[in-house]
């Protein structure tokens, strides 16, 4: 509706659009909505990706790179872990697992990370709401916990307490991957596919943890136990995510892009 009320007003305002993602599953109703999506991001004057790794993969952003900025989702700071939540989480689960936390969508890849934890053996523990049957959580081996949905405090202690994140998404409806923002920020090494889109830059392969073909649970395995096993490439790849996280996804940074676009956009109409 948007992108009509834009088109049928004439298009005459500076326009700025946030361009998150393709549309991956529903390619149907993709061939009635492209004539509209098309004359929408023509007229558009500046078009936002939300890192490069999408806005260069993207066949629909490849038609409008000369107008296409990069603008990553910034977070706050983090809020302390609440020290009574680390304890009962402790007492509950341990520490030094492995986390998963999101929700159970068909993208998350969830599937297979159960798949490779199960064949390693490794702790792990999944944190979301259940959307899908892609897992039975009814019938998880005792070295996995799917624990249901978290507060924001209970996911700040979840991260305090474990040893890396893995994110397993394997399909590119997985656009920028929020939670793995989350993870830098706690200065944790990350684990997730590469799909072509912002999980691959906020997660550097090699520098702030590893990233993995997408459904491949021997490599996702090999991954966690590589991760579980060297403490010191825990210890160096959490603090070049915490790095990379204060350098690229801060809040403040993202707002201080935007409005340098916001002003350029003011400054080309008044002139």
């Amino acid at each position: 509706m948007g992108d009509l009320l834009y088109i049928l007003r004439g298009m005459s305002k500076p326009s700025l659009v946030t361009y998150h993602s393709d549309i991956i599953r529903q390619k149907n109703l993709l061939r009635f909505y492209r004539p509209v999506m098309t004359r929408f991001l023509d007229g558009v004057d500046e078009i936002v990706a939300t890192s490069p790794n999408y806005r260069d993969s993207s066949p629909i952003l490849a038609r409008y790179k000369e107008k296409t900025s990069v603008i990553p989702i910034g977070l706050p700071e983090r809020p302390a872990a609440v020290a009574e939540d680390v304890q009962r989480l402790r007492s509950m689960l341990g520490e030094g697992f492995l986390l998963f936390v999101g929700a159970l969508r068909y993208y998350k890849g969830l599937q297979f990370l159960v798949s490779a934890a199960e064949a390693s053996r490794i702790p792990l523990v999944i944190a979301g709401g259940r959307q899908r049957g892609d897992i039975d959580v009814s019938t998880l081996p005792e070295n996995i916990r799917y624990i249901g949905e978290v507060s924001e405090a209970e996911k700040e202690a979840l991260l305090t307490l474990c040893a890396g994140f893995v994110f397993p998404s394997h399909l590119r409806s997985e656009a920028f991957g929020i939670s793995l923002a989350e993870a830098a920020r706690a200065g944790k090494p990350m684990i997730s596919c590469e799909i072509g889109t912002g999980t691959s830059f906020i997660n550097k392969d090699g520098e702030t943890g590893i990233v993995v073909p997408p459904g491949d649970v021997k490599a996702l395995s090999e991954a966690m136990l590589a991760i579980l096993a060297d403490e010191d490439m825990r210890a160096r790849m959490g603090r070049c995510a915490e790095k990379r996280f204060q350098s690229l996804f801060r809040a403040d940074g993202m707002a201080a892009d935007y409005l340098k676009i916001y002003q350029r956009l003011a400054g080309a109409s008044r002139g």
